[in-house]
């Protein structure tokens, strides 16, 4: 187990290094001129050149790389060169409507996904089989952008069940918390569903098939006992994993339902930094949900292990 964890953990340290290489020179590579954005249109040359010297634009890039990796490993992600303010403070500020939206779309997706799949599975060939499958297909052929705003057209202007936009922090008022994230929630998560429901029940089909079900079975267990018990069982580990593996990318794929719907999160600061060219800004959010998400897999892995220690042995060789 510990070679395997050294290993998992190399491999993660490794992608973070590689990562913020890409990060640091790919921000490099966006159009546009930072300090001609932070100067002003109408500023004179010379205005811009004070501008670009302050933030260390002309500096080599080895010098500049040198400092941001520094800046990293030291826990300072510097100054927004829109606003002045401490970027890991508009980060403290942000990050937490994000993954609070992310874990809620995670519930709403594993549950309802479950919920179908068993459903499917124990109907094959019938009518809640095809309209489950229905539904999975639909939820995958929606983008995001449109279903949010079909959802607030119809939930929040027409019938007015819920608010439109806005965010309440959980601690503030808790019901009005999650009144404001359960359906921006529901449309981040409706693909996530779509995909456990149909590992969930391609699982189950293959896990109702073992002799040792059939045993089970012949002693006189119920159906509906047999499925929860091994079935469902079985279907988790697939279920574990995929969540597991979404939360990451639920976590950068938040950028739009966080515009459609309002929400001060980590999307909608991603995406003003880039349109202001706010280098730092920038910076710290993509190094901060790529390492969000390399953390997630190498949770997915060492717990996989737990449950499969098949996986360990393999991967330590």
């Amino acid at each position: 187990m510990a070679r395997f964890l050294l290993s998992r953990l190399g491999q993660s340290a490794v992608t973070l290094l590689l990562a913020g290489v890409v990060i640091f020179f790919g921000v490099r590579l966006l159009p546009g001129d930072p300090a001609l954005a932070m100067a002003g249109e109408e500023a004179t040359p010379e205005r811009i050149a004070a501008v670009r010297a302050e933030l260390g634009l002309d500096d080599p890039i080895a010098v500049q790389f040198a400092r941001f990796a520094g800046q990293v490993l030291t826990g300072d992600l510097g100054e927004s060169t829109r606003t002045g303010a401490e970027v890991s403070s508009m980060i403290a500020s942000t990050l937490p409507v994000t993954l609070w939206l992310a874990l809620y779309a995670i519930v709403v997706a594993v549950v309802a996904g479950i919920v179908l799949g068993v459903i499917a599975e124990r109907f094959r060939g019938r009518w809640p089989e095809w309209a489950a499958n229905a539904v999975a297909l639909v939820s995958l052929s929606i983008p995001n952008f449109w279903l949010g705003m079909i959802a607030i057209l119809v939930l929040c202007i027409g019938w007015g069940l819920f608010p439109a936009s806005g965010y309440v922090p959980v601690r503030e008022d808790p019901a009005r918390w999650a009144l404001h994230l359960t359906l921006p929630a529901v449309v981040l998560g409706t693909g996530l569903a779509a995909v456990i429901m149909r590992q969930t029940r391609a699982s189950m089909i293959e896990a109702m098939r073992a002799d040792y079900v059939r045993t089970a079975r012949a002693t006189g267990l119920g159906r509906w006992r047999v499925l929860v018990r091994y079935g469902l069982r079985n279907s988790l580990i697939v279920v574990v994993t995929i969540a597991g593996l979404q939360l990451g990318g639920l976590i950068s794929g938040a950028v739009v339902t966080e515009q459609i719907f309002a929400l001060p999160g980590f999307g909608k600061l991603t995406l003003d930094a880039v349109f202001t060219r706010d280098y730092p800004v920038v910076q710290a959010v993509v190094l901060i949900a790529t390492a969000g998400y390399v953390v997630v897999n190498l949770a997915v892995d060492i717990l996989y292990s737990v449950i499969n220690p098949r996986i360990r042995v393999g991967g330590a060789r």
